[in-house]
């Protein structure tokens, strides 16, 4: 990004990594709904071929007018969407012998959906395909953690409507957030409007307007969407000409936020369905498993109410039914959508599991009323307590899911919510200030930023001078100096002096925007996640029903054919039963809620281990790929290094006395408002404390003078006194002697910023500034090299700082002066060779890097935009955290692995035993109630051994004496 830039103005300082160039480029004409298209034909020798051309398209109802130009092999034609499509153009002019090039056969429309019901990686893949199915989508992404979808699709073709109706057709909710640009979009709320008639008028006032491309509005609440042009209109514009055309009182609106509002509800929701679930299930638990061990107080459970139904079989059907069929609702639900879309996810395992349970139970108390001898046992409780830790699971995870707050939103805050707009006189004086809001501003405004204030809007100085903090930009904590002709970017800050600006870029085209845009983008990609368990999932749930019935055959037709003795089948049942019980307790002893726990609980116990460690972990998702981190791409400022300038040596190069020259530079330096500034003021004041010496202030400062780039310069008393760099120096014709040049050729190879202070045109001494390295970086990177993880480098800073950082610490690849943008490349470019990718950073501009990566590892004390791209965040900002984060998403994968083989294991060896294949031998057989606790007892053990590695590696990586890995490799 070239900061002091004066070219190309119009050009967005941030290019959209994924802009897609079309050769057709439709634009709205005066006449509502007329498109233009333009496209070569080849194959075009004189006039009589153009008009040849021209004829055939006329003849198409919809097409207004139609011009070949027999020269350039070009085509303009002016067309209504709704009547005619950009297909259709293209076939008849095919159609009438010759080729069309240049062309793409269709306009390419965005919008994006918020969809609702998305539980795991099989959902998002089920949207996807739904979308990708319908005429005219082209292209859809959805994001499983955002839970967004990005459609492309053609307009002559589908519409919103259609898409959002494929999306509920596929069993999901879908919500309209945007479609077209969002970014140049104004919310005009209308008062005294009394009829629709009003509302299509001033909807049909707009659209003829030049610039306007689409409008919306809102009936009930008076309220119009109207999307733009930048270069042609802007939102004051078309409010004015609602008030002064249309005479209706109209101003802006802005939309209220609906993302914490729908977090809240879900939460609550979660809540709420788990809360009433526990009202049934523990009072359920206590009656079947409790009451039963003491004799005394359950006695009165086992006695009979007719044949051998007893008072418990009653109260337990009583209690499960709710669970079942009102809580567990969403389950039915979920399943009958995934059946419908031939997949299996965790909606079927839960349904088919916990309807075996209920049903058989059911079973058992039909059994019970009309048997005098029959001695079944029936486990309601199985499938209401499944049920319930399901939706405990369910809630956990929207409560964590609702404090991760939108990344992109954070982007959205830097800019301010209002600007100064200046009315300026043809001789270029100001007439009026007025404040407005930032969404009113348009290109071309002139606005005064204030000392201390933010840019709302990206632009060129055309009056003043100052210095601007683009730190959250550029990843350079000094500010930079800015006079008459720089760019400045939306977001960050004026430090001081007050600048004139004329605005060049608002709404998407600004570099906020573009790098929100860049963020989402990335959000929205696949990232690799685990789906081994929805893979055996997939093939898990029609194998075990096929297992289920199997087993049910192979006991019931030997039994009814008498292959095997009467006396195996137990009194008071059949043949038809006995197979039942045994095709039920298999599929009970293999319903997958191990394999579902798996994954979920050692998330859940890592992250929250992680926590008590300094390291704050999003899910799974980043576990799964820190773990196979083999490239660690380090920021520099903040990140390896404080991110705090300051003075690391102060030396006389005259017979001055240290306290009169600190006395001087304080005097000078207190009026300047730079960091360094601030750090060498700072410097000297502890300097003439350690000597004990009082701070004069009887000195008076005159003629105070700022040179933006080089220094300051003004009278202390009767002294001339200047402080800056060697540009300063010159300007000033203060001569450098070989023994300052050497001072600063050894500072500049350590990355120090020198400053010399000049008293009467002969240098008095320099300061050495420098952003000091965090102790703990070189040990790091020596600790990741030991376990074969390259370290790397990127910063926006020079070279010669960069390398000297690298040498310091270690690092032997660097790449600097890279720009935001550029960051996310050297990512993708080290992804393309095949290296698995972390990134640690800590500023805005950091953000697209971070989403880049594999995982993005964000210092705690960094900006809020960082550490919410990120999928790791170091709470402390220590960076000995990032070996603890990729040793703990190693040891968490390894548990996840072994989850599966207890699982499975507990499947496989119980399933031949439920199937009966011991029961010929031995007598021996599993029961369903059985078969139930085995399916729970493989939970349980999951989630406590689970829990058991995780307190061990923390009483290994830290535990209560907080022993760092670097502190003792041994352990």
């Amino acid at each position: 990004m070239d900061v002091n830039g004066k070219d190309d103005l119009k050009i967005p300082l941030l290019e959209p990594s994924d802009a897609v160039v079309l050769d057709i480029k439709p634009v709205h004409d005066v006449d509502h709904g007329v498109r233009t298209l333009t496209f070569k034909i080849g194959g075009i020798e004189c006039a009589s071929c153009s008009t040849s051309i021209e004829s055939v398209l006329q003849e198409l109802n919809g097409v207004k007018s139609a011009i070949v130009s027999p020269l350039q092999g070009q085509a303009v034609v002016k067309y209504v969407p709704e009547l005619v499509s950009v297909k259709a153009i293209k076939e008849t002019v095919e159609d009438a012998g010759f080729e069309v090039t240049e062309f793409s056969h269709q306009d390419i429309a965005v919008c994006r959906l918020k969809i609702k019901g998305m539980a795991c990686t099989s959902c998002s893949e089920s949207v996807e395909r739904a979308l990708s199915m319908v005429e005219g989508v082209k292209k859809a992404v959805v994001g499983l953690a955002l839970e967004e979808a990005k459609v492309n699709y053609d307009p002559s073709v589908i519409n919103t409507d259609r898409i959002i109706e494929a999306v509920e057709d596929a069993g999901f909710g879908a919500e309209l957030i945007g479609s077209g640009n969002d970014g140049n979009k104004v919310h005009i709320k209308l008062e005294s409007i009394v009829s629709l008639e009003d509302m299509h008028a001033i909807k049909c006032s707009l659209e003829s307007l030049n610039g306007v491309n689409h409008v919306e509005i809102d009936l009930e609440e008076c309220k119009v969407t109207c999307g733009y042009d930048p270069d042609l209109t802007g939102s004051r514009s078309l409010i004015r000409f609602i008030q002064e055309s249309c005479h209706y009182q109209a101003s802006l609106y802005i939309p209220e936020r609906r993302h914490e509002t729908e977090k809240s509800h879900e939460i609550k929701m979660y809540r709420n369905q788990f809360l009433w679930s526990c009202l049934f299930s523990v009072p359920l638990l206590f009656f079947s498993m409790i009451l039963p061990m003491i004799p005394p107080y359950g006695i009165w459970l086992d006695y009979k109410l007719y044949n051998m139904l007893t008072i418990g079989m009653v109260l337990r059907w009583i209690l499960c039914t709710p669970v079942q069929f009102i809580i567990g609702k969403r389950f039915y639900v979920g399943s009958y959508h995934a059946l419908r879309r031939k997949s299996a996810n965790m909606d079927v395992l839960v349904a088919l599991g916990t309807n075996a349970a209920y049903f058989y139970s059911v079973y058992t108390v039909i059994k019970a009323l009309i048997s005098d001898a029959f001695e079944g046992q029936d486990f309601f409780e199985t499938s209401t307590m499944l049920i319930s830790f399901i939706l405990l699971g369910k809630y956990l995870e929207s409560i964590a899911k609702g404090k991760t707050s939108d990344a992109l939103a954070k982007l959205t805050e830097l800019a301010p919510d209002t600007a100064c707009l200046l009315t300026m006189g043809e001789d270029g004086s100001v007439i009026s200030e007025t404040e407005i809001s930032s969404q009113l501003i348009q290109k071309n405004d002139i606005l005064k930023i204030f000392p201390g204030s933010k840019f709302p809007v990206d632009g060129v100085i055309i009056d003043g001078h100052g210095y601007v903090n683009e730190s959250m930009i550029t990843g350079e904590a000094i500010p930079i100096a800015k006079s008459p002709g720089d760019r400045v970017i939306g977001g960050t800050v004026n430090e001081n002096g007050c600048l004139l600006i004329k605005v060049t870029h608002i709404g998407s085209e600004t570099a906020l925007s573009q790098i929100a845009q860049i963020v989402e983008a990335a959000q929205l990609a696949r990232a690799p996640v685990q789906k081994l368990a929805d893979r055996i999932s997939r093939f898990f749930v029609p194998a075990v029903v096929a297992a289920a019935l199997v087993t049910w055959l192979a006991w019931f037709i030997p039994g009814a054919c008498g292959l095997y003795p009467k006396n195996w089948i137990p009194k008071a049942m059949d043949e038809f039963e006995l197979a039942l019980q045994f095709g039920i307790s298999v599929l009970v002893v293999a319903c997958p809620c191990a394999l579902g726990l798996a994954t979920p609980t050692a998330v859940m116990v890592s992250t929250g281990k992680g926590a008590t460690q300094g390291v704050l972990i999003k899910g799974g998702n980043a576990l799964e790929k820190a773990h196979k981190v083999n490239t660690i791409v380090f920021d520099k400022t903040g990140t390896l290094t404080v991110g705090k300038p300051e003075v690391v040596s102060a030396v006389l190069f005259s017979e001055i006395s240290m306290e009169e020259f600190c006395n001087m530079t304080i005097s000078v330096e207190a009026n300047s408002e730079h960091p360094i500034a601030r750090a060498i003021v700072e410097h000297a004041k502890n300097k003439l404390f350690d000597h004990k010496s009082q701070i004069g202030n009887s000195s008076v400062v005159k003629d105070f003078e700022e040179h933006p780039g080089a220094g300051v310069g003004c009278k202390v008393g009767d002294k001339t006194v200047l402080v800056g760099n060697k540009k300063l120096m010159r300007l000033s014709n203060v001569p450098i002697v070989p023994e300052i040049e050497k001072y600063f050729s050894d500072n500049e190879k350590l990355a120090r910023t020198c400053v010399i202070v000049a008293v009467d045109g002969k240098v008095a001494g320099a300061f050495a500034v420098t952003d000091p390295v965090k102790p703990e970086s070189a040990h790091v990177i020596s600790f990741l090299r030991s376990m074969g993880i390259n370290s790397i480098m990127v910063t926006g800073d020079n070279w010669s700082t960069a390398t000297a950082i690298a040498k310091e610490v270690g690092i032997e690849n660097v790449y600097a002066e890279i720009d935001p943008l550029g960051k996310a490349d050297r990512i993708k470019d080290l992804q393309a060779r095949g290296k698995i990718v972390a990134m640690v950073g800590d500023g805005i501009n950091d953000s697209p890097a971070l989403v880049a990566a594999n995982v993005g590892m964000a210092i705690g004390a960094g900006t809020d935009v960082a550490i919410e791209a990120a999928d790791i965040v170091l709470i402390k900002s220590n960076l000995e955290d990032v070996i603890t984060a990729v040793d703990l998403s190693r040891k968490t994968i390894s548990r996840i692995h072994l989850n599966y083989v207890w699982a499975l294991g507990y499947n496989i060896l119980g399933m031949p035993i439920a199937a009966g294949v011991l029961f010929p031998f031995t007598g021996i057989r599993l029961p369903p109630w059985l078969a139930g606790a085995l399916m729970a007892a493989s939970s349980i053990s999951v989630d406590e051994s689970d829990r058991s590695v995780m307190c061990a590696y923390v009483r290994m990586v830290g535990g209560e004496d907080e022993v760092s890995p670097i502190e003792d490799e041994s352990e």
